[in-house]
This record gives C-alpha cells, structure tokens and sequence, in this order.
C-alpha cells in the first residue's frame, strides 16, 4: 500500500441511492484516495436534486485520485445507455452497472487501489436484462478466480461471517460439507489476522440445525458435519467452538468473548446483526486478494434523489476499507 489508502467506490445502481449514499458519504473527510467509477452527469444530477454543493472532476484511465477533500469527487466515467429516472429501473443500464464492477475489478489488478467500495445494485434488473448476476460477492469471486470466499457482515461490537450466502433455504444442508466448512473456517482465520490484526481469532460457530441438532435427534449435520469440520481446523491451530444452538447464541459467553460468529445460512445470524445496527453495518468479502467492503442494504429506489437515504452505511464501508487496507500494509 502507499502511504494513503487508496479506494475505489462503485456507485451502484444509478435509479436507486447508490448516487445518493455515495455522494453524501463524500461531504466527509477521510484519510485515503478515493475514486468513483460511475456516470458523471448522473452523478452531478444527482448531486443537484439533493442540493450537495460538489466539485467533480474527471480522471483518466492512467490517473490515480488526489487525496480526499470532502465535497470534491473525483470520478472514473462509465456511461449509461439510456437517461436515468430516479426510481425507476432501466435494464438499458444494466450493462453500464456491470461495467463499472468490471473496471474497478481492473483497477485492482492492475494494483491501482487496494480496496473497493460497492454501492448496492439491484440484481433483479441486471438479470432481465440477460446478463447472469448472483450478487456481488460471487461477481468479485469469479473475476478473481477465488473458489472459497466469506461474506462478513460487521457493525460496532460485531462481526457475523456465512458459511453459505444466498441459496434457498432447502438446498443449504447439501451445500455444507466438512471440506467447504473447513476452508471457511481457514478463509476467517487467516483474512481476520490479515485485515483486523487479530493475532488467533476466536470463532463462534452456530449449529444448523435447532438446538444444535439436538445431540442427533433433530438432525445429524452437527455430528456428521460441523464437528468432524471443527476437529480438523482445531488441529489447524484455528481457534473454533463446537456448535452452539443459534438461538441462544447471541446471549451466550461463546459469543461475546468471539471476534466472529460463523453462522450456517445467510437469514441465520445477518437478522441478529442488522437488528443492533442496521444502514450501519458493513459487508466484507473474505478469501480475495484484495479488499472488497460494501453497504449493509439494497437500492431503496423509492428513497433515490430524495435526500431521505442515509449515507451512513456507506461511510462506514469506507472507513472499514481504509482500517483493513492499513491494516494489511503492516
């Protein structure tokens, strides 16, 4: 890393408030050398109907971003296709939204930036336009070629790490198997000693099943599964509890004493965690080779140009990226 942190902020869906959060978040000073990759005009039009006094400028390809001054954005154009209305989805755009996902990607390998900001998109309509999109933690996964990676959700005093992301309820127990669980729990392991300096993280591990299987009599994925799992990565030098019921979990002595819960499905622990902090909360992609941090919600498209969308969230992300980027320049 250079001396400053260096961050680049995709804007996100530009119907929805990935403009608004990301503009707002930028009247904020910060440490760090922050770009944006977006449409310029519908970022000075947006920045217009929510009346933000900003001065943008454009940066070439070759050109890195001067340390931040809150209220001035520097900006890496991608054009939309068709002309944005505030709130209402275009799949025209679609394609502009995954560019600017591609060109941060580029901008990353090329060593430019040592993190990436994402604004939320809406998945929906990248999908109808015909292009395939999961997410953006798969999306970072495939461009980096990492077969294993993490989604971390963090707010103040927590941090909640998914053994599985987005997948129907029904098809989780097959997607769990001793060998994924291990790398996962060698993705948190290493990345939390990586980016938190955290000399042996201490992971809670939830069962899946209630009461944590009930020793076999409500299913038997703890004893066939989780445990033999856990066994392994003690072995490892990884420090991981047996399987803890996930609905006393979060009161118990596991938990607070944890740096990270390792939850077994995506509505498992992520509901406990927004509900103590949600619009500040961060997501985090672990088992990259870079940084990739983003907003804790979606577009809120009926917020968008408003002024009523909160930035915190995005702040946030951009604080938790420059934390982990000084943190693995030690």
């Amino acid at each position: 890393m250079t001396e400053h942190a260096r961050l680049v902020i995709t804007a996100g869906e530009p119907a929805g408030i990935g403009p608004d959060v990301v503009l707002g978040a930028l009247q904020s000073p910060f440490d760090a050398q922050l770009a944006v990759v977006g449409d310029v005009q519908v970022l000075e039009q947006r920045a217009m109907a929510l009346d933000m006094d900003l001065q943008f400028t454009l940066l070439q390809p070759d050109t890195a971003p001067p340390l931040h001054t809150p209220g001035k954005v520097s900006v890496y154009h991608t054009s939309c296709a068709s002309p944005v209305e505030p709130g209402r989805l275009d799949v025209a755009n679609a394609n502009h939204v995954v560019q600017t996902l591609e060109t941060s990607v580029q901008l990353l390998k090329d060593k430019r930036f040592d993190a990436v900001v994402t604004a939320p998109v809406q998945k929906s309509v990248i999908n109808d336009s015909g292009l395939t999109f999961t997410g953006h933690t798969e999306f970072f996964s495939e461009q980096f070629d990492s077969e294993d990676v993490v989604m971390l959700l963090v707010n103040d005093g927590l941090r909640v790490a998914l053994a599985t992301t987005h997948l129907p309820l029904r098809e989780v127990p097959d997607a769990i198997t001793r060998e994924s669980l291990l790398r996962k729990l060698e993705i948190i392991h290493n990345d939390l000693m990586r980016l938190y300096g955290i000399a042996r993280p201490r992971i809670a591990m939830l069962g899946l099943n209630p009461h944590a299987g009930e020793s076999g009599h409500l299913g038997r994925e703890e004893i066939e599964t989780i445990t033999p799992a856990r066994e392994e990565a003690l072995k490892r030098g990884i420090d991981v509890t047996a399987p803890i019921p996930a609905d006393t979990a979060f009161a118990s002595k596991q938990v607070l004493d944890a740096d990270v819960v390792l939850a077994m499905f995506h509505d498992q622990g992520l509901p406990v965690l927004k509900a103590r902090g949600f619009g500040a909360s961060v997501n985090i992609t672990l088992g990259l080779p870079t940084i990739r941090t983003s907003v804790d919600h979606g577009t809120a498209l009926e917020l968008a140009a408003t002024g009523k969308a909160s930035p915190q969230s995005m702040k946030a992300a951009i604080t938790e990226a420059i934390a982990c980027a000084q943190h693995q320049s030690l």
